[in-house]
């Protein structure tokens, strides 16, 4: 069996332009990190806003990256968005604290993505330094924001398929 790790795709394909439909998102955003939270919140918002011009959205921020569970939770149990971003930004340290956190929260998101049926996209990055934050969250190239924000629009669009 390989261990070859195959290269990430930049992007989902072509999804198509949103004119008519509507649309609303739940963005949870971590204000831990906040320079390079702000940078994949500020790349999501602008790509909603270029997919689907007549998405809503709602920004909810909380204290850390530990917090965004709860409160995808409850905007997912009161149905108010077709998809949750979560957003986050976890740097390593000199202890094993982030990698417990990255997992508890990527594990509880999981949970209430299939719970209540509403897909969550989990961009609370786990990174081992700030370079990787600035390559990730504030430069065009490779953003997770907007890589976030693609796969939103697409989730929202296939569960619609099948409500």
């Amino acid at each position: 069996m390989s261990t070859a790790i195959p290269p990430r795709p930049r992007t989902l394909g072509p999804i198509p332009r949103q004119v008519g439909t509507r649309r609303r998102f739940g963005i949870v955003a971590s204000q831990f990190n906040g320079e390079y939270v702000q940078g994949l919140v500020d790349h999501a918002v602008r790509e909603l806003r270029e997919l689907v011009p007549s998405a809503e959205f709602d920004l909810h921020q909380v204290p850390g990256a530990f917090e965004i569970p709860i409160v995808a939770r409850e905007i997912a149990r009161q149905k108010r968005a077709d998809a949750i971003l979560a957003l986050g930004v976890i740097i390593q340290g000199k202890t094993d604290h982030a990698e417990l956190v990255a997992r508890a929260v990527t594990d509880a998101l999981q949970r209430v993505a299939i719970e209540d049926g509403v897909p969550i996209i989990d961009a609370v990055l786990s990174l081992k330094d700030e370079t990787q934050a600035r390559e990730r969250c504030l430069e065009e190239e490779m953003n997770r924001g907007t890589e976030a924000a693609r796969a939103a629009v697409h989730m929202a669009n296939l569960i619609a398929q099948f409500r």
